[in-house]
């Protein structure tokens, strides 16, 4: 019987890489959402996304942004007791959504979403 040397090494062999072809991306829809209630600001964005999904259209996010706080320090008393003092803060939360190669039957069901006050919304087009 013939055995076979086992501690032969083979040459490697270069394999060919192919590359998937790109989906490119003509535009970009970046919608930034802010508001003082985070509830009222889930809901808002849950509204925007089931809107842009019902066109088939391809969104990424919502990814949450860092929250801003504004702090703000008050004197309690203008006179006498003027190391006395009070303060209060404001809490900014935001999301942002990016919706890719929006379709103008997309853009227009967006302008006619009807969002809760205290909502502010930023669009740009990438």
């Amino acid at each position: 019987m013939a055995t076979k040397d086992t501690t032969e090494k083979k040459a490697p062999t270069k394999a060919k890489v192919v590359k998937a072809p790109k989906e490119e991306v003509v535009s970009k829809l970046r919608i930034r959402v802010r508001a003082y209630e985070y509830k009222i600001l889930d809901i808002s964005v849950k509204q925007i996304i089931d809107t842009a999904l019902r066109y088939d259209a391809k969104v990424l996010g919502p990814i949450p942004l860092p929250m801003e706080i504004k702090k703000y320090t008050v004197n309690r008393s203008a006179f006498i007791y003027k190391d006395a003092r009070e303060q209060f803060e404001m809490r900014t939360h935001k999301r942002l959504i990016d919706i890719l190669n929006p379709t103008p039957k997309i853009m227009e069901a967006l302008t006619n979403l009807s969002l809760p006050s205290g909502v502010n919304i930023d669009v740009k087009i990438i």
